[in-house]
């Protein structure tokens, strides 16, 4: 599927339909006119999707939209909106106050979405308010190419609605593994914290990233939670920079900043082999060795081997052919060859196989006992 398709798609579905509105452990503190000025729920869900390439849009001012729906309990409450990065690496905050024109207004925590085009929920949780009172509030997003201000909406603090549970997720990126040419996969921790929790990898060229993999959730437990995603299509031979994030009502945490490199060649090529010499020489059976190089392709190797130094094909023999993947080191490979005649020289070779030709190793020879 078109990558950019899903971004506009994801976009344009978020324009027409409203903002994503995160769920709260207590329905009644979104329900539809509860405590706010809004008389309809809207809710799109936008995920799971995916970052297009940065290159493939140009970058801008992020996209906001506020949430009408609001938790709000005596003197807490739970915000919510969505931000569209558009390119940059994007910051999100709220803004409230008592006043209607938000003269005064108090600027809650920033938080950061990342840097790709795909529209991200904007969860934010403000405290120490008064009771029984109006606030009005809107998102605000700040990336380098300027900042974007939401539309602006109200709820009031009510000593009736019960207190909030939860607090932001715990979030620990860890080091990728199964890496390959074009393959990888990152790997983190999540702790929910007792809320329903969703989290993503970002991962780009640069330390500013750029792409997301799909939202996933994390549960709401309170139990340290292992997470993954596998990318495909990388480049090789190629450094990648990546962190885990969450979120969940109570706000966005990002995990540490780690890399990777993609192993090369930068284009895959014929298999390398080194025919080595014999070991383990008896009367009947021999172990033959040798390395095997894959350079970026599926690769199967074997041996061959003929008490004839021309490799006859009326005396040729060999061993079963097994796989050494696809990657680009250099693999030390063996088989056993067994129905020998004593006291004969045989001589053999490796021989490997990819999609990109067909290699054979220089031969060596042995003598049985």
């Amino acid at each position: 599927m078109n990558k950019v398709t899903v971004a506009v798609g994801v976009v344009v579905l978020l324009v027409i339909g409203g903002i994503i509105v995160y769920a709260s452990q207590n329905t009644t503190w979104f329900s539809p006119g509860a405590n706010t000025t809004s008389t309809t729920e809207v809710v799109v869900d936008v995920s799971p999707t995916s970052t297009p390439p940065v290159q493939a849009r140009q970058p801008g001012r992020p996209l906001v939209t506020t949430s009408a729906n609001v938790a709000a309990s005596d003197i807490a409450a739970v915000l919510g909106g969505v931000v569209t990065p558009n390119g940059a690496l994007t910051s999100y905050w709220y803004e409230y106050s008592t006043s209607s024109d938000l003269n005064n207004k108090i600027s809650g925590k920033s938080q950061t979405v990342g840097s790709g085009f795909v529209s991200i929920s904007a969860p934010g949780y403000i405290t120490e308010l008064a009771k029984n009172t109006t606030y009005y509030f809107r998102l605000v997003a700040l990336n380098q190419y300027g900042q974007t201000v939401g539309t602006q909406y109200s709820f009031q603090t009510s000593p009736s609605n019960p207190p909030i549970v939860g607090s932001v997720p715990v979030v620990k990126t860890l080091a990728a593994n199964q890496i390959s040419r074009i393959t990888a996969n990152l790997n983190g921790e999540v702790t929910p914290n007792k809320v329903s929790t969703q989290y993503w990898f970002e991962y780009g060229k640069t330390a500013d990233l750029g792409n997301t993999t799909a939202i996933i959730s994390a549960g709401n437990g309170m139990d340290r939670v292992s997470v993954s995603a596998s990318l495909a299509s990388l480049d090789p031979n190629t450094t990648y920079y990546f962190r885990l994030n969450a979120q969940n009502q109570f706000g966005t945490v990002n995990g540490m900043i780690l890399n990777f490199k993609t192993t090369g060649p930068v284009s895959a090529a014929a298999p390398s082999v080194i025919t080595r010499s014999a070991i383990n020489i008896s009367t009947s059976s021999v172990t033959l060795r040798g390395t095997v190089n894959p350079n970026g392709a599926e690769t199967r190797y074997w041996y061959e081997y003929s008490p004839d130094s021309i490799f006859s094909s009326a005396l040729l023999r060999s061993t079963e052919q097994k796989s050494v993947g696809a990657g680009s080191s250099v693999i030390s490979v063996d088989a056993r060859a067994s129905e020998l005649i004593p006291r004969t020289n045989y001589y053999f070779r490796g021989v490997a196989q990819n999609s990109l030709g067909l290699v054979r190793g220089e031969p060596m020879v042995f003598k049985t006992k």
